[in-house]
């Protein structure tokens, strides 16, 4: 039955696809928002169809189209609905729910094994994966792919399709006339309450992510979006992680076990966290002199050097070290002090304190000093 779309309704689905990404061949999964009455399109890939995947992807979406579509189509995915209570009644997740509070669009559910119910971005799909995806992309990371993916969306919208008297680009126009005005920016990550174990380790989707040693044991929230995991307790960021996509996997982070380094010195040439953690020559060299000048406390004293990466850069640490290593004698506290030589001093200033420019202050009287003095000395 030939159909009639409305301005500002959009259907959205995912499709997958190979995509050879810094040289390995992998599967994504893309998002396509279509809008039926221009037939305009949005796409974006990332590793995995997820909760914040899919929050993300209508964030850029309705970014690209400059609003929010009053209503939109969808399947019945995981990520949307928890339950199926009839035959068009749906118990839907907290993350949709959360995402459908914010942007205020009315949401459509298509009948069970009813795909057809949105057969415009169906086609989107396939018209996508047959001529954005094949032959199979070569790209360096999902920044790359979702720039390359983006940009043929906004080629498409000079595309006039049969039957249309205007492009897609100038019906899109019509659309966004009928679009709700878009609010602030929506927080698209999934937030989940845990326990930091006896390794300072957080799981989060499969996989374990490092805190500093003194919050082992506290309860904290861990929120994953795309690209980072935040944790955090109460109001304070506790770390953050590069988002691992793989399973099993333990993103550690050095310096949140140098406290505890500093304590059994013996572990630093085991400590699993710090394996893979290439220093400058610099910092052995420094490690050598250390452990040479006293061997009791030389490998201690190396690492109380290591946690000033904690306060400082690592080019700034580096630059101190090298300085330190031209003297007779180096440790913490003379890398240190090359330190806090680059620290910027910040002079107080009266600009824009008018009140404080009528206060005057009485210079000292000095001649009460040298009476004190004399009465000490008598």
């Amino acid at each position: 039955m030939p159909l009639v779309h409305e301005p500002g309704e959009a259907q959205a689905d995912f499709g997958f696809a190979l995509v050879k990404m810094a040289g390995k061949l992998i599967k994504v999964a893309f998002f396509a928002l279509a809008l039926p009455y221009s037939d305009a399109m949005f796409i974006v890939a990332y590793p995995r169809e997820c909760t914040e995947s899919f929050q993300d992807a209508h964030v850029r979406a309705f970014r690209f189209f400059e609003g929010v579509p009053t209503r939109i189509r969808y399947d019945n995915a995981r990520t949307t609905v928890s339950q199926i209570t009839g035959a068009r009644s749906r118990k839907l997740t907290d993350g949709f729910l959360q995402l459908q509070s914010h942007y205020l669009f009315e949401a459509r559910f298509c009948r069970v094994r009813r795909p057809n119910e949105k057969g415009v971005v169906e086609g989107i799909i396939k018209y996508a994966r047959l001529n954005y995806l094949v032959p199979v992309p070569e790209v360096e990371s999902f920044q790359e792919l979702n720039r390359y993916l983006e940009q043929r969306c906004r080629e498409d919208l000079k595309r006039r399709l049969r039957g249309q008297t205007a492009p897609k680009g100038e019906l899109l126009k019509e659309d966004q006339a009928a679009f709700l005005k878009l609010p602030s920016a929506f927080e698209a990550c999934r937030q989940s309450s845990t326990r930091v174990d006896k390794l300072s380790l957080v799981r989060f989707d499969r996989n374990d992510y490092s805190v500093p040693v003194r919050y082992a044991h506290l309860e904290v929230t861990v929120k994953g979006s795309v690209g980072r995991i935040m944790i955090c307790r109460n109001d304070q960021v506790l770390a953050e992680h590069t988002r691992l996509w793989e399973k099993e996997r333990i993103a550690f982070e050095p310096l949140h076990y140098l406290q505890l380094l500093e304590r059994k010195p013996g572990a630093l040439d085991q400590a699993k966290p710090l394996a893979e953690w290439r220093l400058p020559e610099c910092f052995h060299q420094l490690r050598s002199r250390l452990e040479a000048q006293e061997p009791r406390w030389g490998t201690r004293e190396f690492i109380r050097v290591l946690r000033l990466l904690e306060k400082y850069s690592m080019a700034r640490v580096e630059r101190a070290i090298r300085q330190a290593l031209g003297l007779r004698h180096c440790h913490r506290d003379v890398v240190a002090q090359y330190l806090y030589e680059e620290e910027p001093v910040s002079l107080f200033s009266l600009e824009g304190r008018e009140h404080l420019k009528g206060v005057h202050v009485a210079a000292p009287d000095l001649t009460r000093y040298v009476e004190l003095m004399r009465g000490i000395n008598s």
